[in-house]
């Protein structure tokens, strides 16, 4: 069967999915990009059934060229992959279009419009914080009244918390409004601003049955870490994956998935945990998650869920992990201030000191331009069969290890 991927550039996520999708038997790629071929290993690309670059990845109109120019090539088209956020309107435009099986533009847009994802999650009964679609200075007004500061002000179609801002006061509000000029075809979401522990609900769904789940917590927050880019934050992705503390997510994730619509694939929905124990769900991808998630939960259960993802997207087949063996965490290595990585201190010991708990390194290069990312310059990822020692392992990380910037 033939499948084309969607990707507007080759990063090292995508060569990650290219590569297992590509090993697949019988199954034929076709890839659309941006970015031209050439800029990844020929072992790779030369397992491609066919590719097209596309000046704009996500035009419509030109992946729509792309597709059906690949499709006379290489015969009729069995699934659309897509597996970064940004892409998922314009691809499943294409689906509707072509008529090519696979979530429809309508039901996209429920994960992406984050007002229209609130919306529904109130007409569902899911928690979530109180939020206006804001056109123009007077919509924001009017909702500061209604919930006080601080709020939380974000694109309708933001991802990875990019362009989010929390906002603490008259002046800082007029100031992003003024920034941003909200209108009526570039409108913002403002939210009243959760203050919490922020976790991941990840789900393998099918046909909108769910699966399997895995879950994480973020220390601190993403949001708190784009702030400040000299966090070095952490990811913990708990061994005990059944406790019942967190029976209430488990059920409204679940609540949420079904409001938005999800069919077939791997989303990532994203929550906080308040003091007093409720919850509130934040927004929810229909995508597999960022952040070395899927990673951490390869090392959790000792599988490898890229190839999953693949083969539920592709044979609509998943098979559940088998029992948890191992807490998972990363430690993001982040530098302070601009320019280029000049150095890395106190990593060498640091590696020293895990042994065999650091299952995959990527460690900051000297040259190295500063990253836009809050993924920071680099990361390890730590496992063990406890969690308290992942989490004092990720401590050990961030407190000595330090990556020196240079302008």
């Amino acid at each position: 069967m033939f499948v084309i991927f969607f990707t507007p550039f080759f990063t090292d996520n995508a060569k990650i999915f290219l590569n297992a999708m590509t090993s697949l038997h019988g199954v034929r790629v076709g890839v659309v990009s941006q970015d031209p071929q050439e800029v990844l290993p020929m072992e790779l690309r030369q397992r491609f059934a066919g590719h097209w670059r596309v000046q704009d990845a996500l035009n419509t109109d030109q992946l729509t060229l792309a597709t059906r120019e690949l499709s006379k090539r290489h015969g009729p088209i069995h699934r659309l992959l897509v597996a970064n956020e940004q892409s998922q309107v314009p691809v499943a435009e294409v689906r509707d279009r072509l008529g090519i099986e696979g979530m429809r533009a309508e039901i996209v847009h429920h994960f992406r419009d984050k007002a229209q994802m609130k919306d529904l999650f109130q007409q569902a009964g899911v928690p979530c914080a109180r939020h206006a679609r804001v056109e123009n200075e007077a919509d924001a007004w009017r909702f500061v009244e209604q919930v006080g500061f601080p709020i939380c002000i974000k694109p309708l179609a933001g991802a990875a918390a990019q362009s989010t801002y929390r906002v603490e006061s008259a002046e800082a509000l007029h100031d992003v409004l003024r920034a941003s000029g909200p209108s009526q075809t570039q409108p913002l979401q403002i939210e009243e601003f959760v203050v919490g522990e922020e976790h991941s609900f990840d789900t393998f769904s099918l046909q909108g049955q769910p699966l399997w789940h895995s879950l994480t917590r973020y220390l601190p927050t993403p949001l708190e870490a784009m702030r400040n880019p000299w966090i070095q934050w952490r990811i913990v992705l708990p061994r005990e994956i059944d406790s019942p503390v967190y029976d209430d997510i488990r059920k409204v994730g679940r609540q949420a998935l079904a409001a938005l619509g999800m069919g077939t694939g791997l989303s990532h929905l994203e929550w906080f945990r308040r003091k007093d124990g409720s919850i509130a769900v934040s927004e929810v991808g229909a995508r597999p998650p960022g952040a070395q998630i899927v990673t951490m939960m390869n090392r959790a259960n000792d599988v490898d869920l890229y190839r999953a993802w693949c083969e539920l997207m592709i044979f609509g087949v998943f098979t559940p992990p088998p029992a948890r063996k191992y807490a998972v965490g990363t430690a993001f290595l982040r530098g302070l201030g601009t320019g280029r990585v000049k150095a890395v201190h106190g990593l060498d010991g640091v590696l020293r000191d895990l042994g065999s708990m650091a299952t995959d390194i990527r460690a900051p290069q000297p040259g190295q331009p500063a990253s836009i990312s809050y993924e920071g310059e680099g990361y390890i990822v730590v496992r063990h069969p406890e969690t308290a020692q992942v989490e004092s392992a990720l401590l050990h990380i961030v407190s000595n290890v330090r990556v020196e910037l240079v302008s």
